[in-house]
C-alpha cells in the first residue's frame, strides 16, 4: 500500500513515532497540508491518514486508487462520508483513545476555578506569602466540590469517565443524553432541568445538527447565576459571543473551554481577555500516552482492513 499522512504535526512533534505505520507499505508523510495541496498529494494513494484535513468529493475525485481513510481522531465531520460510500472507500475512526485524558482536563479546569491554584501559586512566587499577616491568607476564593451539582451533557465514554470522577468528589451528578441510559449514582434529567439545577455544566457530546450552538444566549440564561461552564467537546456546540456576554455580565461565574469554532484561534476571536475564562488550545486529548495509544489504534484499524475484517468503520 501507498499510505499518505496529510497532517502528522497534529499528532506528533517528534515525541511520538509514526514508524509503526511503515509495516503496511510505503508511507509518505506531510506535516501539514493546505486545501490546495490535497488533490496532488493523494492522487496515487491507496490509503490516506489524517486528523482534521478536509477530504471532500472535489479533492478526492482524482484519487482513483484510494480505498481507505484512517482518522487520527474520533470525529469524522471533515470527511465526505457520502462520497466515500459511493466510491467504496472505507473510513475508520479511532474511538475511546482519549477518554481519560479529556475527563482529566475537564476536572483540571473545574479544580482551577474552585481552588484558584494558579493564582495562589503566583501570589507565593511574587512574595505575597512572605508579607502576609497570617499563615493562611485568604486572598482568592476557595470552594469545595463536595455536594455541588455537576450536569453532564452527553453521556458516552467521556461523560461516564467525568461522572466517575465527580462521584469520587462526592458531587451530585445529573446527566442529559439523547438515548436512554442508566449509571449508578447518576440522575438522568431533561436538558432544562440540568441547566437549572447544576453548579457546573460540562459538555461531552459530538457536534451534529442537534448539538450545534446548543449553548447560546438562551441556554446560558437558564443556568444558575454563578455556575461554571466547561466545553472540551467541540467549539461549534456553543456561541462564543454569547458565552463572553454571560461571563462579562457575571451571570456565569466562570468557564473553561478547550475548543473553539475556528482553530487555531482566530485573531478576531472575542474570547481572549474575557473575564473568568480559562482557555486551553484543544489539548485535552493530547497527553503523550494518549497519542501513543492513538497511533496503535490507527495501526490496528489498517491491519484489520487489510485482513478483510475492518473495525471502527464509519463508512
Amino acid at each position: 500500500m501507498k499510505i499518505v499522512i496529510l497532517d502528522a504535526q497534529t499528532v506528533t512533534n517528534g515525541d511520538v513515532s509514526l514508524k509503526p505505520l511503515e509495516q503496511f507499505g510505503e508511507v509518505v508523510t506531510y506535516n501539514l497540508t493546505s486545501p490546495s495541496q490535497i488533490s496532488q498529494r493523494i492522487c496515487d494513494a491507496d490509503a490516506v491518514i489524517c486528523n482534521k484535513t478536509v477530504l471532500n468529493s472535489e479533492n478526492m475525485k482524482d484519487a482513483k486508487n484510494l480505498k481507505y481513510i484512517g482518522l487520527f481522531a474520533t470525529g469524522y465531520n471533515n470527511i465526505d462520508i457520502d462520497y466515500c460510500k459511493a466510491h467504496s472507500i472505507t473510513v475508520c475512526n479511532a474511538g475511546s483513545y482519549s477518554t481519560n485524558a479529556v475527563a482529566q482536563q475537564t476536572f483540571a479546569m473545574i479544580l482551577e476555578h474552585y481552588t484558584s491554584m494558579s493564582k495562589y501559586n503566583e501570589f507565593c512566587h511574587n512574595g505575597g506569602w512572605q508579607t502576609a499577616s497570617t499563615f493562611s491568607p485568604f486572598v482568592f476564593p476557595l470552594n469545595e466540590l463536595c455536594c455541588k451539582t455537576i450536569g453532564i451533557v452527553g453521556f458516552g465514554a467521556i461523560g461516564q469517565a467525568v461522572a466517575k470522577i465527580a462521584l469520587a468528589f462526592s458531587m451530585k451528578v445529573l446527566a442529559f443524553n439523547r438515548s436512554k441510559k442508566s449509571f449508578d449514582g447518576v440522575e438522568f434529567v431533561d436538558f432544562d432541568t440540568l441547566l437549572k439545577e447544576s453548579d457546573i455544566v460540562t459538555v461531552h457530546c459530538p457536534l451534529n445538527d442537534d448539538s450545534k450552538e446548543m449553548f447560546n444566549k438562551e441556554t446560558f440564561s437558564k443556568m444558575k447565576k454563578g455556575a461554571f461552564f466547561v466545553n472540551t467537546a467541540r467549539g461549534g456546540v456553543m456561541v462564543e459571543e454569547d458565552l463572553k456576554e454571560a461571563l462579562e455580565s457575571e451571570h456565569l461565574g466562570g468557564a473553561g473551554v478547550d475548543v473553539l469554532s475556528v482553530e487555531p484561534m482566530s485573531k478576531e476571536s472575542v474570547l481572549p481577555k474575557t473575564k473568568n475564562l480559562l482557555i486551553s488550545p484543544h489539548i485535552a486529548w493530547a497527553p503523550i500516552e494518549t497519542r501513543i495509544r492513538l497511533i496503535n489504534i490507527v495501526c490496528d484499524n489498517i491491519e484489520n482492513f487489510i485482513n478483510g475484517t475492518p473495525k471502527n468503520v464509519v463508512s
